[in-house]
């Protein structure tokens, strides 16, 4: 079975840059039909999608965040990294990651990130 962990840190200061990495167990990222994203929910708000990217590192991302998000893959680690710039306040957020495809949606168990001084 599919399985996905995200790991990074729960703090991150204004104007930094917030760094969080999946871990992909049960499928692998260069050959899967998945669409590895990252999706977040601001507190009290609903769910955002960030962006993703496939087997072939190609990405896509909300163009709301366009110009501060970066999505990337290492195979060899079984893993894809989200990294978000010039983060604020308005980034604190639980965050996901997950293998989504018609046939097979999968998640992680969210990441609570914290932007705070």
């Amino acid at each position: 079975q599919v399985q996905l962990e995200e790991s990074g840190p729960g703090l991150v200061k204004p104007s930094q840059t917030l760094s969080l990495t999946c871990t992909v167990s049960g499928a692998d990222i260069a050959t899967s039909n998945f669409f590895w994203t990252w999706i977040r929910r601001p507190p009290g708000k609903g769910l955002e999608w960030m962006g993703h990217i496939i087997y072939s590192g190609k990405t896509d991302y909300n163009p709301s965040l366009k110009s501060r998000a970066s999505i990337s893959s290492n195979t060899s680690k079984s893993q894809f990294t989200l990294h978000l710039t010039s983060v604020t306040h308005e980034d604190t957020a639980t965050y996901y990651c997950a293998g989504l495809d018609p046939s097979g949606r999968f998640w992680g168990q969210g990441t609570q990130v914290t932007a705070s001084s």
